[in-house]
This record gives C-alpha cells, sequence and structure tokens, in this order.
C-alpha cells in the first residue's frame, strides 16, 4: 500500500492492514529532490516487515521544470546523490529505488511534455546508477504508466539490462470522474503494457506498482475483486500496491464499506500478512 502520511504514519497503515486483515508487503511513498534522506521512512517499514519502494521524483516544490533532469545529466547534483546513496548503502537491507516514474505520461518534468527526449532519460538514469554502483542492497524499479499514451516505444526509454533490477506498472479505473474517462477493467488498464514490460524483464520482478479504482461509473467492490484475480493470473506479476490515497477522487480501500469488504475478502483476511 502507499497511505498518505507514507511508512512512517503508523495510525494509517495500521488501519489499512485492520480493514483488509492482513500487513503489508510492500510499502511505498514519494520524495522529491529537496527532501533529507529517508532514514526514518527505511526504518518505518523495516519494522513493518514491508519492502520499501521508494518512489525518488528529480524535482522539487520550488522547480516543477525540467531543471532537475539537466542538472543531474550534467553532474551538477553529484554531491546529492552521493549524500542519498551513501545513506541507502549504509541501511544495509534492499530497498525497491523506483527512479523518475511514469515518464511516458504527460505530468511530469522528465517526460516529453516536460522536454525530456528518451536519450536525455536513460543517459540520466546511467549516470544516477552509476554513482550507486557501492549500494548493493538498492534495487532499481523502471516504472511506467499503463496508458501508453506518447509517440515513443517504451524501448526507447529503456535504460538496459544491466541498470534495472526489477519493473512497475502504473494504472487506475477512473470511472466517469474525469470528462471523457469511463468505467474499464484490469485487462483493458494493464494488458498492453504488461505485454511490453514482460517481454523486456525475461524473468526479472514485475509489480502493478499503483493502482486504484473510483467509486463513479461502476461497481467498485465487483472490480476490486475482479482485479485481485486478475492479478493472480498474472504468472509474471509478484504482486500490487494500493493508492489509498483521496485524492483526484477517493481511491481508498475504505471508500465504502462494501469496497472495503471486497478487498479482505479478496486477499483472505486476517491472514497476518
Amino acid at each position: 500500500m502507499t497511505t498518505p502520511g507514507g511508512p512512517c504514519d503508523t495510525e494509517q497503515i495500521a488501519a489499512v492492514s485492520a480493514l483488509v486483515g492482513r500487513r503489508p508487503q510492500y510499502l511505498l511513498w514519494y520524495q522529491d529532490f529537496a527532501s533529507a534522506a529517508p532514514a526514518a521512512q527505511l526504518d518505518a517499514a523495516h519494522r513493518w516487515g514491508a519492502e520499501p519502494v521508494l518512489t525518488w521524483e528529480p524535482w522539487t516544490c520550488t522547480d516543477r521544470g525540467p531543471d532537475t533532469m539537466r542538472r543531474l545529466a550534467s553532474g551538477a547534483l553529484d554531491d546529492f546523490v552521493h549524500e542519498w546513496v551513501t545513506q541507502l548503502r549504509d541501511w544495509q537491507h534492499p530497498v525497491c529505488l523506483r527512479f523518475a516514474h511514469e515518464f511516458n505520461g504527460s505530468w511530469y518534468p522528465w517526460s516529453p511534455a516536460g522536454g525530456t527526449t528518451p536519450r536525455d532519460y536513460v543517459a540520466t538514469w546511467r549516470r544516477v546508477h552509476a554513482i550507486a554502483a557501492a549500494a548493493t542492497n538498492v534495487r532499481w524499479m523502471w516504472c511506467v504508466d499503463a496508458a501508453l499514451t506518447h509517440h515513443n516505444s517504451l524501448t526507447d526509454w529503456y535504460p538496459g539490462d544491466e541498470f534495472v533490477d526489477s519493473f512497475g506498472v502504473d494504472g487506475y479505473n477512473w470511472g466517469t470522474t474525469r470528462p471523457g474517462s469511463s468505467w474499464r477493467e484490469a485487462e483493458e488498464i494493464f494488458d498492453a503494457a504488461l505485454a511490453q514490460i514482460v517481454g523486456l524483464a525475461d524473468g526479472r520482478p514485475v509489480l502493478i506498482s499503483e493502482v486504484g479504482c473510483a467509486e463513479s461509473g461502476g461497481s467498485k467492490p465487483h472490480w476490486i475483486t475482479a482485479f485481485v484475480d486478475y492479478v493472480r493470473d498474472q504468472p509474471d506479476v509478484t504482486g500490487f500496491i494500493w493508492f489509498d490515497h483521496d485524492k483526484e477522487t477517493d481511491w481508498r480501500i475504505a471508500s465504502t464499506p462494501r469496497s472495503a469488504a471486497a478487498m479482505r475478502s479478496a486477499l483472505g483476511g486476517d491472514d497476518e500478512r
């Protein structure tokens, strides 16, 4: 799961865990390049017995343009990257680093909409990865948006087998919450992206790294049940991370009691994991 307060907000995580009858296997959270290195968050995830999935976003609150990617590529932020990598290395436990995710969307500056080309993206990824070479406990996740909306092939953005340890796919059923959106089942959202990702992964782990469902436009409880079945039917997918935020719409498992009950039933509740 990912919750608004991140791994350190034990009340939020405990509430969702109690709701579905299972402790999280993965805890995902977001930090930008203005954030301090994440010692507290890593320790908190470890206390839950969960694998930390750290989404590292190359921008800051004041810089929402492509400048951070340019500075990374030029080496101007090497000291900052070294500071982060040193702390990740010294933590010693495994951590999944989801760097510059959803590059094929239109909402981040590390995408074509922000002026970042596939060539620039790959070069930046490889430079940051090279600085982190000593942190052997870090597993690098290359994460796409399931919509596949841009003109370049995903392979154009792929940093290369030696630079990627696992793969993520993010996708949402927006229902009728946005103009022009409609209710979509899991296979409509994920099939095309997973087909491409699994081909690149060649046996490496694949995770649905963000997923959520709106309430408007269909039955969220039925969607949750079908989605969990869908994941179980994907032999190459190791699991999913639910986006338990009330943000653009109420994505939370507990958006209604029936939705919460559906997730508990689908996961087989009270299993202590």
